[in-house]
């Protein structure tokens, strides 16, 4: 979702980047999971815990597990993959929270972006709804027990309907989408 739109200078970091004045670092890939096992592949950035690089950060911005559950599911084991990501309750266990807590570690905050909702037309994403919305509700309770990390939630960001904040695959934001994505992160940042 955050890669989307980088060639172009149009991705999401390309919206905080103007929005807040800042320079903004993007390593994002497209196809990228938490959970990810191949160790040359997953070194080139399609592991998310590899794409974080250490240095002297002040914000990373990252986004969680969307290809974990569309790909990484199969449609059938969605539970095991959701507690694979992060327990239920707010809990610190998981592949998420163990992420931000490296991160964290290093000083910097944290703004963990949620999870892009089908508009409800033919997405491939739909059947993801759910899972989607209960991955939200996981990591939410745990990002509010560090002053360093924000969650933000983009689950109202799509009306229904409404195809226009998606791409021609119905699964990556559009451009209009990353813009306003980046405009939600933003917000976090110039606060």
């Amino acid at each position: 979702m955050l890669a989307a739109h980088r060639i172009s200078g149009r991705a999401v970091s390309n919206s905080i980047e103007r929005s807040t004045g800042l320079n903004v670092r993007a390593n994002s890939v497209l196809g990228a999971r938490i959970i990810y096992n191949l160790p040359i592949s997953g070194s080139l950035g399609l592991n998310i815990g590899k794409q974080f690089r250490k240095g002297d950060w002040d914000w990373v911005i990252m986004n969680r597990g969307g290809n974990d559950l569309w790909l990484g599911c199969g449609c059938s084991k969605c539970d095991r993959n959701l507690i694979k990501l992060v327990s239920k309750g707010g809990s610190s266990k998981g592949a998420t929270p163990k992420l931000i807590k490296k991160i964290r570690a290093t000083g910097a905050k944290v703004i963990y972006v949620g999870y892009l909702r089908s508009p409800g037309a033919r997405s491939p994403i739909e059947h993801c709804r759910d899972e989607g919305d209960d991955l939200e509700k996981r990591v939410k309770p745990y990002a509010d027990t560090d002053a360093g990390v924000f969650h933000v939630s983009i689950r109202d960001l799509v009306p229904s309907g409404d195809r226009s904040f998606h791409g021609a695959d119905m699964i990556h934001p559009s451009i209009k989408g990353s813009r306003e994505i980046g405009k939600r992160v933003a917000k976090v940042i110039n606060k």
